[in-house]
């Protein structure tokens, strides 16, 4: 199968890293020669890249949407015929103004995060459901998927699955300056916090809930339940509830 990539960040990197490796041919269309060229060649030239030009035949082809959302009304001009599928990566673009730029017969909005360079990313999608097994197929090659029913749905879970992992990377970068504060070498703290992190995911697997891990965890007067009151005190769970609000 022929995938055609519009944009060629990190993110289309990313994803196309692992796309390849599960047999797709893909063809990437950006502004930049020598940045094609060199993207061309970080995948061994296994891809075709072209600068955007007028009439871009799209027609049945299945287009996997890259650009910053600002840029999408910049280069809609540029494409003709209408594509089979639309797979859209631009956070807080719809539907709506997807179909009022670029042809499709459907529509897929998708959030992968920057876990499919190493094919774990957690995928969320929505839109036209005769598209939904095709969609999901596509993605399943960077990761994990999961179908939404609605586009606000996929919008908070652009936070949870899409940004988390800075929040995350904030929350791991602040366990390893500590333990270095008390004297540990950052080399033992940080694979101490990769191990954690490993690990933890596997927790999440096999207990129902996360606050049963804190309660194995966690004994009466104990060194956890001291620094659970620190993080409480500091309202942590609520700092990351909030990421969630439009206006923070």
């Amino acid at each position: 199968m022929r995938l055609t990539f519009l944009g060629n960040g990190i993110m289309a990197s990313t994803m196309i890293s692992r796309l390849l490796k599960s047999g797709y041919e893909i063809e990437v269309f950006g502004r930049d020669e020598k940045k094609l060229s060199d993207f061309s060649k970080k995948f061994d030239k296994k891809l075709e890249t072209f600068t955007y030009k007028n009439d871009i035949d799209i027609g049945d082809k299945i287009v996997v949407l890259c650009v910053k959302p600002h840029a999408l009304e910049k280069i809609s001009h540029f494409f003709k015929g209408e594509a089979a599928l639309i797979i859209s990566v631009l956070a807080g673009t719809t539907i709506a103004t997807l179909r009022e730029n670029i042809k499709a017969k459907n529509y897929i909005r998708a959030m992968p995060n920057i876990a499919a360079a190493c094919g774990r990313s957690m995928t969320t999608i929505t839109g036209d459901k005769t598209s939904q097994d095709e969609a999901v197929k596509i993605l399943d090659a960077i990761g994990k998927t999961l179908w939404v029913e609605s586009e606000k749905e996929l919008d908070t879970a652009t936070i949870l699955a899409g940004s988390a992992p800075a929040f995350l990377a904030l929350v791991a970068e602040s366990l390893i300056d500590g333990a270095v504060k008390e004297g540990l070498k950052r080399s033992d703290a940080s694979l101490l916090t990769k191990g954690l992190f490993d690990g933890f995911a596997k927790l999440l697997e096999e207990y129902a809930h996360p606050a049963l891990i804190k309660d194995a965890v966690m004994s009466p007067g104990g060194v956890t339940a001291k620094g659970y009151s620190v993080l409480e005190e500091h309202k942590v769970r609520s700092a990351f509830m909030k990421i969630y609000q439009k206006n923070i």
